[in-house]
């Protein structure tokens, strides 16, 4: 436990951050997966809408530090290549 009043403040705003972080992540999961989802049923249209708001989510996270911006670039890329590959189909 922390011993000091600043210490004791830090801890608070870190585990405040942490659970605003957390929620974030799970939505950037969430709308990842509903893009896949999209996907795997074939459905373009749809799939590139859910992969709109994917991106701002994920820009987003990326710029406010969340999760890296290189990790947000990198999974932006994956998920347009799958929505790539089945419209050429």
């Amino acid at each position: 436990m922390p011993t000091t009043k600043s210490a004791t403040k830090r801890l608070r705003q870190s585990q405040e951050k942490r659970l605003r972080n957390r929620s974030v992540k799970r939505s950037i999961r969430s709308q990842y997966q509903k893009v896949v989802k999209a996907v795997q049923a074939g459905d373009a249209d749809q799939a590139e809408q859910e992969l709109q708001e994917a991106a701002k989510q994920l820009d987003r996270a990326g710029t406010r530090h969340i999760i890296h911006p290189n990790a947000a670039a990198r999974t932006k890329s994956r998920l347009s290549a799958k929505i790539k590959k089945i419209k050429k189909k």
